[in-house]
């Protein structure tokens, strides 16, 4: 597969974990699937790709330029972007496992698990702020 084709395949699966949390929060094994199943199968890829490219690539991660030069390579590219997949879609099942526990509306964790999925530590600091009205149940 091209580094195009696993990119589409990575959102996509990263999307059903997403979909899930968002229509089926309060179901145990969602979180379950959302948590570990879908984030290990992108670390899986991620740590693929990564054995697979890293060896001859030019950049680092030392200076700004020399990350450019890293994700110059679209196979490290990827990795980058799965590597985001992976990790924001922990967070976002933090959240809503959070939430449940604390009693938060699950109306108003939509919004954050929306932003984290787009803009991973804006949703994360927007739903600090709205837990942050809320005690443990």
């Amino acid at each position: 597969m091209t580094p195009d084709q696993l990119f589409s395949l990575a959102n996509l699966v990263a999307l059903v974990g997403w979909i899930l949390l968002i229509a089926l929060p309060r179901q145990r094994w969602v979180a379950n699937v959302a948590a570990w199943a879908i984030p290990g199968v992108l670390a899986g890829g991620y740590v693929l790709i990564v054995a697979m490219h890293w060896i001859g690539s030019s950049g680092g991660f030392s200076s700004l330029p020399d990350v450019a030069a890293l994700f110059a390579n679209p196979w490290l590219l990827l990795a980058g972007w799965v590597h985001y997949l992976a990790f924001d879609l922990v967070v976002g099942s933090w959240e809503a496992r959070d939430a449940r526990e604390r009693g938060v509306p699950h109306l108003m964790v939509v919004p954050c698990l929306v932003l984290t999925f787009l803009f991973g530590p804006a949703g994360w600091l927007l739903y600090l702020a709205v837990r942050g009205k809320f005690r443990p149940a």
